[in-house]
């Protein structure tokens, strides 16, 4: 076969493999995490207010609204406003809390446990960007309707987060973004995985950026979108992290959803070490999870040392499977490795060198993922999703007895079969 035929039917292959990356409408439950197997899931250490089987997923997002038929829901269209709304997620049909808590504690369940979407409810929706400005003596100047606009819609969005925090019994919230060719529903249903086999710690919202064009060139169109939305993911963050009460930020992004990630924070890292603050502390990031990230492994090692970047948070877990099949054609057609294939073993020494230095950050080997692709396993793998369970519960670093992960070398470890056990 001609080197001209196989650039040609690459792109094909590629959308047929990332088409199946995404998610379907019928979505079951997660398996059970083996941290929680035994019956051993915490439903007593849930607070009244979420120990239901219907609870609410917040999100933030700037796709655009559509109604068909009065229900709402979000296309892969881009809007110029963010909206923060919660969406009900129901876990089965008719199940009651105390059936589901027990399910969620059972390796082999009597029965799959549906997750639907019930709806969608928008709570407010902030003001179109770019807001209005004006140049004076050559610097621009917001309106001050503008601004006066922009601080009262920052204000409910942070009260509203206030009265989860404490329903949640934490000030602490857990954010996931997802990744390429995801539909608003399919990000959804990942954090109501991640959020209920974490105990349901802290208040659950998705940052749902405009991914999902399908089509041949989907991936490129995501990719676009991806730089859209940083300014909206900067906003919200912010908006996040200048709440008094709130404590901790905990970030899970899978595959494209980690480029929209480390590119927002790199820029706001920058932004306040340019104050002379400590992102550290000003964002308040104390868990930064990269699963399966489709990133070009030479801008991560920029990103990663010559700008310091996992010094500004608690710690960054970098999952890594070097089958996955999905990354693999993404690197091929971006001519450079992806992260998320990186292994160990491949690494020049310079290279390891380099990583060794970087404390706050661990690189973790995932063997043994099935399914076509191996990019979803951040979701079906029990040994992943036990590893981030415990590390939005704990915030526990690799080797603690809590995370026994085997060490390969310097920060790079390996998860053994049937972890943590």
């Amino acid at each position: 076969m001609s080197k001209a035929l196989i650039d040609l039917r690459l792109p094909i292959v590629f959308a047929i493999l990332f088409g199946l990356c995404a998610c379907s409408s019928a979505r079951v439950l997660a398996p059970t995490p083996n941290i929680f197997t035994n019956g051993a899931y915490p439903q007593i250490t849930i607070p009244q207010a979420y120990q239901t089987a219907r609870p609410s997923i917040f999100y933030i997002t700037d796709r655009y609204a559509t109604r068909a038929k009065g229900v709402l829901s979000y296309g892969a269209e881009r809007s110029s406003s963010m909206a923060f709304g919660a969406s009900t997620i129901s876990f089965g049909d008719g199940q009651d809390w105390q059936s589901l808590s027990a399910a969620s504690g059972q390796v082999k369940r009597a029965e799959k446990i549906k997750l639907s979407l019930v709806e969608n409810r928008e709570i407010l929706r902030f003001d179109k960007t770019p807001t209005p400005f004006e140049v004076v003596n050559g610097k621009p100047v917001r309106i001050p309707e503008a601004v006066a606009s922009y601080n009262a819609k920052r204000a409910e969005f942070q009260a509203q987060i206030r009265e989860q925090m404490r329903l949640a019994g934490k000030n602490e919230v857990v954010i996931f973004v997802p990744g390429f060719n995801n539909s608003f529903e399919d990000g959804l249903y990942s954090l109501a995985d991640i959020w209920h086999f974490s105990g349901r710690h802290g208040v659950p919202i998705v940052y749902s950026w405009p991914s999902g064009a399908g089509g041949l060139f989907g991936y490129f169109t995501d990719r676009e979108s991806g730089e859209f939305t940083i300014f909206h993911f900067k906003e919200f963050l912010l908006q996040l992290s200048q709440i008094p009460e709130l404590r901790k930020i905990h970030i899970v992004a899978h595959s494209r959803g980690t480029d929209v990630t480390t590119t927002a924070l790199r820029e706001l890292i920058i932004a306040v070490r340019n104050q002379g603050k400590n992102p550290k502390t000003e964002l308040k990031i104390a868990n930064l999870i990269m699963a399966a990230p489709d990133l070009d492994f030479a801008v991560v090692r920029q990103r990663l040392i010559a700008e310091g970047f996992g010094a500004a948070m608690g710690q960054v877990t970098v999952y890594m499977n070097r089958g996955d099949t999905a990354l693999g054609i993404a690197q091929r057609l971006m001519a450079g490795q992806r992260f998320g294939r990186l292994s160990q073993e491949r690494l020049k020494e310079n290279d390891k060198d380099i990583f060794s230095e970087v404390k706050t950050v661990s690189f973790v080997n995932v063997e043994g993922v099935k399914g076509l692709t191996g990019h979803a396993y951040y979701r079906t793998n029990r040994n992943v999703l036990s590893d981030i369970a415990t590390i939005i519960r704990q915030s526990a670093v690799p080797g603690s007895p809590a995370r026994p992960l085997r060490r390969l070398e310097g920060n790079f470890w390996d998860m053994p079969a049937s972890y943590p056990h």
